[in-house]
């Protein structure tokens, strides 16, 4: 999986970070943005995951496209999903495309195979 964090825009107070990637177990890219809640602005609080990157989760989430199978596969459609509450790099399109032609060819695991039949039925 990749994930790019955007800053977000001057203009957007509110919003804490945007994140865009691509999701190779479910061959979509995904588009999040978070804003500010107490617990992302406390450095002093502990996040509730361990492994988080730079407080993503902590922020409230704003917009999440990119959760089903083969959902949004279009780079600049995920970009213009983000790019009202974020700064977006003039290359991000070339990264996305990137990203997803890296994934190309890779298979899931045991465990990735499993948790699809789980979450979606056979998977053929």
């Amino acid at each position: 999986m990749s994930r790019h964090r955007l800053p977000p825009r001057p203009e957007c107070p509110e919003v804490l970070r945007a994140v865009v990637g691509f999701d190779r177990p479910l061959q979509t890219l995904f588009a999040q943005v978070f804003s500010h809640t107490p617990e992302a602005d406390d450095p002093e609080a502990e996040s509730v995951w361990d492994d988080n990157e730079e407080g993503d989760e902590d922020g409230e989430i704003l917009l999440w496209v990119g959760t089903e199978p083969g959902e949004l596969l279009d780079p600049e459609a995920a970009i213009a999903l983000v790019a009202p509450y974020a700064l977006i790099p003039d290359d991000l399109a070339r990264r996305l495309r990137a990203d997803m032609d890296a994934a190309a060819g890779q298979r899931d695991g045991a465990h990735q195979i499993e948790v699809k039949r789980i979450l979606f039925g056979s998977q053929h």
